[in-house]
């Protein structure tokens, strides 16, 4: 059965819903993972309004796209993190308020639990998103991080999202982490102490992209088979190593698409990553869920690299074999 190509719309948060639906329809997708910022879904309104979910749903019905996932990236870095200015810009102003740090922390972990209540009343079963973090300025810094702050990080993080989780439990919906620079959850190993941080909780696991781990020098695929039953949703985002002598993984402070930055972002087959090996590990462990375009690349015309994408996937898309019973490992 052929997988499911969706679009993330978080790129494209400035382009009204309308109008972007008519085009990923027109470019190849089957649906889209909506991002709860820039007006394609407004949380707040979908709680408030009686019809305003089943308006989302009718408009995208109109151009035969799914609902695949909600996107809550931005609020959800806010939960855990030390909150600063630029925190202002990735918020509601009802989530940011007086810009209180505790304060602001309280409010998006409200606004996750709020995003699960939607997501269950749009029959979505995942919503992707961030954590936040309050250790990840001591990643490769100085002074170093101690094991007691790092402990006292996990242990932060938890008290904070089992309620979140609570939340998700009873809207019967799953929370996947995105495993990114920025969060606590970043490479593989990270990962599983967050997992275990938050017991591993069965609503808890992750957002696989393969661009976050390889400019860091993870494998993909090893990332993939560590957590062969966590991986709740994947993103399709390429990137390249751009290490000339002068430049380094850390980027520096340089935007996207500088030239002094040792790694960028690119659109699907257009880097360094080995998407058909990849489809085959996905295949082995089983994840029949969508794969969704998250598009970024600073050399490109975002339009043009939307349509390109799911050209792409569809040459590379491999149909599963038969899954055999598992042996037993004695």
């Amino acid at each position: 059965m052929p997988r499911s190509f969706v679009l993330f719309t978080g790129p494209w948060a400035d382009v009204p819903l309308e109008t972007l639906a008519s085009q990923a329809a027109g470019w190849g997708y089957v649906g889209l993972e909506l991002c709860c910022w820039g007006g394609h879904l407004e949380v707040q309104r979908a709680l408030g309004e009686d019809d305003y979910c089943a308006r989302r749903l009718d408009l995208l019905a109109r151009h035969q796209l799914q609902l695949a996932v909600l996107a809550a990236h931005k609020v959800g870095q806010a939960v855990c993190d030390v909150i600063d200015h630029r925190h202002q810009g990735l918020l509601p102003d009802y989530v940011w308020g007086d810009g209180d740090p505790q304060a602001v922390r309280q409010r998006a972990a409200a606004e996750m639990m709020a995003t699960f209540r939607v997501a269950e009343r749009l029959g979505v079963a995942v919503v992707s998103g961030f954590t936040g973090s309050p250790i990840w300025s001591y990643v490769a810094g100085y002074p170093a991080l101690t094991p007691q702050q790092l402990d006292d990080a996990l242990r932060s993080f938890a008290q904070t999202w089992h309620p979140i989780l609570d939340v998700a439990r009873e809207c019967g919906v799953r929370f996947a982490c995105e495993v990114h620079p920025g969060q606590l959850a970043f490479d593989l190993y990270s990962a599983e102490l967050v997992l275990e941080a938050i017991e591993g909780r069965e609503e808890f696991g992750f957002t696989f992209d393969p661009s976050h781990l390889h400019w860091q020098g993870v494998d993909p695929i090893e990332f993939l088979r560590r957590f062969a039953d966590r991986i709740y949703h994947v993103h399709v985002k390429d990137a390249v190593l751009t290490l000339d002598g002068r430049t380094g993984i850390l980027n520096g402070y340089w935007p996207s698409g500088d030239r002094r930055a040792g790694w960028q972002f690119r659109s699907p087959g257009h880097g360094g990553i080995d998407w058909p090996n990849i489809i085959r590990a996905l295949n082995e462990i089983g994840y029949d869920g969508p794969l969704s375009v998250d598009w970024h690349d600073p050399g490109m015309d975002r339009d043009f690299g939307a349509a390109d994408a799911v050209r792409f996937l569809q040459s590379i898309d491999i149909e599963p074999p038969p899954r055999a019973p598992r042996l037993h490992r004695f």
